[in-house]
């Protein structure tokens, strides 16, 4: 349990943080949005534009619940906390911190919904995401920190 895993909704500043932290902390920086990019060989944009939201979702969880990080700060997708299985292992391998920040916060970093690789269902807009996400950030963090 030594690593530190970063959650919260896309635009938080999980990449940007984690690498700050992890420089910080002396510690290896892992991000899984570009395990997932090596690994498909495409960018998350594309992955979801041609295989589709829930073919994204499974390989996300494959991703991370194969991660075999030690001494790392993990920095996840936004849509990590919608797979169970992907949350159990990361909440093993380290604590997970919530970064929170507000609906207004994130509205003002997002910009290109449509083209960022940000998973979520036709029809949904940035605060349906919110309202989805939001709580299972809450139940899944350990620790919560206010970065808005």
């Amino acid at each position: 349990m030594n690593n530190i895993i970063l959650i919260g909704m896309p635009g938080a500043g999980k990449s940007t943080i984690g690498v700050v932290l992890a420089k910080v902390m002396q510690m290896d920086f892992c991000d899984t949005d570009l395990l997932i990019q090596r690994r498909e060989g495409r960018a998350l944009q594309e992955i979801l534009d041609t295989d589709g939201l829930e073919a994204f979702l499974k390989i996300e969880n494959a991703v991370v619940s194969g991660l075999n990080c030690d001494n790392s700060v993990i920095a996840t997708g936004g849509s990590v906390v919608l797979s169970d299985a992907a949350m159990a292992h990361l909440k093993k391998i380290g604590r997970v911190v919530y970064l929170r920040a507000s609906f207004d916060a994130i509205q003002g970093r997002i910009h290109n919904l449509a083209t960022r690789g940000i998973a979520f269902a036709e029809g949904q807009t940035l605060q349906d995401i919110y309202r989805q996400r939001v709580p299972l950030y809450e139940a899944y963090a350990d620790i919560t920190v206010d970065c808005g």
